[in-house]
């Protein structure tokens, strides 16, 4: 009787579990078919898109491709919104309005707004949800809504080599140098040095480089303990083998 039983619950999941499959490998063909790259731009036609870039399926709004340019080996995630202009289908003019160096990373869910010129510099990392936007509303008017009243735009430029965490807003008119590192939640508005630290909203400098002290304040977690000379990649590749071996072990 328990055989009996176990063979019509076998039964009765199966066509849940088919479907389940279905599903799953489904999606995992779309994502692959879906995805933009310059090789297969599908229906967007970037003013340029570099060797190795890749947009994710689905992607989020993109309008003003004319105007965008991607440089190489760029990683855009899911649901990320490029635009260039106020609204589909306007001329721009001759020059890019939204440029992405090489290697620039953009997490899921991330907007990058340029209604007038944002640069964002080569090998420069956004987490999740980031916000990077060339116009603020205006509110001038106390008697309109801001919603009606006419933005303001600035151009936003950020450095090569930053790290962007996960919900940062950059406001317009930012302009950041090399390697500045701005921290989960942060929202960046005006001049932010090369190589400092910022946090809160309004962002502040919370750490920053000094050529001859270092990090000030100092850093408070240990030095990267550095690969040893001769090491190649293969042999890293083989411990990291024999550590997941031994965690599952």
């Amino acid at each position: 009787m328990p055989k009996n039983r176990n063979t019509f619950s076998f039964l009765a999941r199966w066509p849940r579990r088919a479907a389940s499959c279905a599903v799953h490998h489904g999606w995992a063909w779309a994502q692959r078919v879906g995805a933009v790259t310059a090789e297969h731009p599908g229906r967007l036609r970037f003013g340029a898109i570099g060797e190795g870039t890749r947009l994710a399926f689905p992607q989020g709004t993109v309008f003003g491709e004319p105007w965008i340019e991607l440089g190489a080996h760029c990683i855009i995630g899911e649901q990320v919104t490029l635009t260039a202009g106020m609204m589909p289908d306007l001329d721009l003019g001759p020059e890019p309005i939204l440029t992405l160096g090489d290697g620039v990373v953009l997490g899921r869910g991330s907007h990058v707004i340029a209604d007038t010129t944002v640069t964002i510099g080569s090998d420069t990392y956004c987490g999740p949800y980031v916000y990077i936007t060339s116009t603020n509303h205006s509110y001038d008017d106390p008697h309109e809504p801001v919603g009606k009243q006419w933005p303001r735009m600035e151009p936003v430029a950020i450095g090569p080599g930053c790290w962007i965490g996960t919900g940062a807003v950059i406001l317009p008119g930012a302009r950041l140098g090399r390697n500045v590192v701005v921290a989960a939640g942060a929202v960046v508005r005006g001049e932010v040095a090369d190589h400092a630290v910022v946090a809160g909203a309004p962002a502040r400098v919370v750490r920053s480089w000094d050529p001859e002290k270092g990090w000030q304040p100092p850093l408070r977690t240990p030095a990267p303990v550095p690969i040893p000379e001769g090491v190649t990649p293969e042999q890293l590749l083989a411990l990291a083998d024999m550590d997941e071996a031994s965690e599952t072990s």
